[in-house]
């Protein structure tokens, strides 16, 4: 089984160190080719916005858009999320996202980066124990439709973790804290799949 990580921007070398601890192949996707030979992708935190523009002068826009309507496992954080997105309420002027999960989202909706915070959650896909997650001028998810299903909340009631199918969101950052249930939720996404096998 090997698993792609998004590594045009963001904290992908994160993701990529979570992943090889579960036992996984990586392979970094700068390019389509790479992008082809993976079985799942992780779509990493970072600038939306910059993002979007790199891969689409990567050449891995539409590819990412192709293999997502395929049923590749995509697993996205925090910009992944927004990238994920089938609406993006309030992008930049231009901004585009690959789209799949059946979501509104709006980003940096927590606020700036001095409005980082830090909270317990309760995800019962992934057993009893409370997720520990950090917010990093993070998005929310603003509208769920009727494919998607939220698998956490804040206390205010607004979604920060969502599933469809093979794709998984979250607005926070399960990499940077130790706390890798969502990853190992996702490959075992990858692992039923089957995708590209």
């Amino acid at each position: 089984m090997t698993v792609g990580v998004l590594a045009l921007q963001g904290d992908f070398r994160e993701h990529v160190a979570v992943l090889r601890s579960l036992g996984s192949d990586v392979v970094l996707v700068r390019r389509p080719e790479e992008l082809a030979s993976v079985n799942g992708l992780v779509i990493p935190g970072g600038e939306s916005s910059v993002m979007d523009k790199l891969t689409r002068m990567f050449g891995l826009a539409g590819p990412l858009k192709a293999a997502v309507a395929a049923g590749l496992p995509v697993y996205g954080t925090c910009a992944g999320l927004i990238m994920l997105a089938d609406t993006v309420l309030d992008g930049i002027a231009g901004q585009e996202s690959i789209g799949g999960l059946d979501i509104s989202v709006r980003r940096n909706a927590f606020g700036s980066q001095t409005a980082s915070f830090e909270t317990d959650l309760d995800v019962p896909a992934l057993g009893q124990a409370p997720v520990h997650a950090v917010f990093i001028r993070a998005p929310v998810v603003e509208s769920i439709g009727p494919r998607a299903r939220a698998l956490a909340t804040v206390t205010d009631g607004r979604c920060v973790a969502v599933e469809q199918d093979n794709l998984l969101g979250t607005s926070f950052h399960p990499e940077i804290t130790g706390e890798y249930r969502f990853h190992e939720y996702f490959l075992q996404k990858v692992a039923r799949a089957g995708f590209g096998t």
